[in-house]
């Protein structure tokens, strides 16, 4: 049992390591290819975060492990709204976002997880409704690429400005390669002892994939969105965490259903899920009257334990 912890503790932190590769690395591909900053960070950034979710979700799929996968999706969303962004909040100067986030993109935070109910109310999640989740992830990106038109010049201006040095497109491809292979065996091998770990002690898989795998992948949304907190980039620290909340439900999903139909049972899931509607609710309402501030932090904090001791509480105690 030890050993299973120690691979945990071990595979999760190649896990993340290797999506600091492969995030680091998009961002340079991004830039040199003057792709807009609002651009990268709604959508290359988002996803690369989102990539450990992915891989993690694909492989516990592959394995049959239903409940890793979902639970890992749900996990890091309530994780990246109430830990990531509140840490953000309260260690944060002061933050405020240039674009517009309530009026641009609060629907699209909505969209994925009230189609959840929908999608998982039969109780599972098959192939063609996986499909349609990664058709939604295409129409946000090019809601988003309509919607910049008008920013993209300046932008794009200043993009070319900043990166003047010599693109090395061997060094990143090599970086980038072997980000992608860290993050399939981190998570092929956090999968494996998740499962022993939660068979040993009695515990569901749900908790695990809820709590323990949900966290570790949320690791990088969390280091981009404090880094970008305190160089006081709000559209970065909060557009990630939309955008990665976004491709989790639609590209994590959407892809570990392809590999194997989900299953989900609804009734005993229904706190979590309510947990991350309600933390959606609040995020919309942060964004329409611009609460970016350590108390808004501070809640949000408050309510990541509420949500960690009521999940322990009912699959465990």
């Amino acid at each position: 049992m030890t050993y299973d912890f120690i691979i945990f503790f071990i595979s999760m932190a190649v896990l993340v390591k290797g999506a600091d590769f492969v995030i680091d690395e998009g961002q340079v591909i991004a830039k040199h290819f003057n792709i807009p900053t609002f651009i990268i960070g709604a959508t290359i950034v988002a996803l690369g975060t989102s990539f450990p979710e992915m891989i993690a979700s694909m492989i516990a799929s592959y394995k049959h492990h239903s409940e890793l996968s979902v639970s890992n999706v749900l996990g890091s969303n309530i994780i990246n709204i109430s830990l990531v962004l509140g840490l953000s909040f309260i260690f944060a100067k002061k933050l405020h976002p240039k674009r517009d986030i309530f009026k641009e993109d609060s629907a699209w935070a909505f969209f994925p997880l009230l189609s959840f109910f929908l999608i998982a109310y039969d109780g599972v999640i098959d192939r063609f409704e996986g499909l349609l989740y990664l058709l939604m992830m295409v129409g946000y990106i090019v809601f988003l690429k309509n919607n910049a038109i008008s920013k993209i010049e300046e932008e794009v201006a200043d993009i070319k400005i900043e990166n003047s040095e010599k693109f090395d497109y061997l060094k990143t491809t090599i970086l980038l390669l072997i980000g992608l292979a860290l993050v399939v065996i981190g998570a092929n091998f956090t999968i494996d002892s998740a499962s022993n770990i939660a068979r040993y002690f009695g515990i569901n898989e749900w908790v695990i994939g809820l709590l323990l795998v949900a966290f570790g992948t949320s690791l990088p949304e969390l280091v981009v969105s404090l880094k970008a907190a305190r160089r006081g980039d709000a559209d970065m620290a909060i557009g990630n965490v939309i955008g990665s909340n976004i491709s989790n439900f639609t590209v994590v999903l959407g892809a570990s259903a392809l590999i194997n139909p989900l299953k989900v049972n609804l009734s005993e899931v229904m706190f979590d899920i309510l947990s991350a509607l309600i933390l959606t609710v609040m995020l919309v309402f942060v964004t329409v009257d611009k609460l970016y501030n350590r108390s808004t932090g501070i809640v949000f904090i408050i309510i990541f334990i509420i949500v960690v001791k009521n999940s322990f509480t009912h699959f465990i105690g």
